[in-house]
């Protein structure tokens, strides 16, 4: 399973990174990513937030950046669409839809997503079982889109210390239970980016076929999530390191 030309459930892990949100300055940050090695692109240029006072992204006047983004650094970008008529903006403009935490139950955005038979990311709800994560993987898969990546972020528990817990057990169990690859989302289950990178190595050691995160140029003035945002360097080292593990497991596989 491919966006762009990065494979999912291939000898190698993929690494989404980017912004949390498109900023006026994305394609410098783009670039920054790239630079570092990443595989996919981040352009979100719509955000659900918790409360209305944040900010919700760009919206449609951040879509000319991502094709400039696109041209600039050679690789494909994902984006997340709220409804149907986000599809319908985006679809022209990106190589692949993520479909966030929030928008797991809502069976009509994954059956727009669907039908445009485009590769799609969908992370697990705060509180979704495996089985609830797979049904609506199938409302997407009942449209004859089989292009679907799982995407772990983490769950809520009675921890407090992190944003959320990352149940890296849903890389193995989920293995038994379908066709479809695993990626995990260590950023949103840290919500601090000295934690990032444990988390990233922790899911690529269970077998994880790619890990996307978040990454700015200056963490600090990222719009939103600043406190999990990796700045170029992390994130280069995270894409080194994630590296060596894909090499070791070329070697056990021999």
């Amino acid at each position: 399973m491919a966006i762009g030309d990065a494979v999912f459930g291939g000898d190698r892990r993929p690494i989404i990174s980017g912004p949390c949100s498109v900023e006026p300055d994305y394609v410098r940050h783009a670039e920054a990513a790239a630079a570092a090695g990443a595989d996919v692109l981040r352009g979100c240029v719509f955000k659900p937030r918790s409360g209305p006072d944040r900010f919700q992204g760009m919206g449609a006047e951040g879509i000319p950046l991502l094709g400039q983004a696109r041209a600039r650094t050679g690789l494909p970008i994902i984006a997340e669409p709220l409804d149907g008529d986000d599809v319908r903006l985006l679809r022209d403009h990106v190589d692949g839809f993520l479909i966030g935490a929030r928008s797991m139950r809502n069976s009509r955005l994954l059956e727009s997503v669907g039908r445009t038979g485009m590769p799609i990311i969908l992370k697990r709800s705060f509180a979704a079982t495996y089985a609830e994560w797979l049904g609506a993987a199938d409302y997407i898969r009942a449209t004859g889109n089989d292009d679907v990546i799982l995407c772990e972020r983490g769950i809520r528990t009675f921890v407090t210390e992190t944003r959320n817990t990352l149940d890296v057990a849903a890389v193995p169990v989920l293995a038994s239970r379908t066709d479809l690859p695993v990626i995990i989302d260590p950023s949103h289950a840290a919500g601090r980016r000295e934690w990032v990178l444990p988390l990233a190595l922790a899911g690529a050691a269970v077998g994880a076929a790619g890990i996307i995160v978040e990454s700015h140029p200056v963490p600090e003035q990222s719009w939103t999530d600043s406190c999990q945002a990796l700045s170029t360097p992390e994130l280069r080292d995270l894409i080194e390191k994630v590296g060596r593990l894909n090499s070791l497991n070329e070697l056990s596989s021999t």
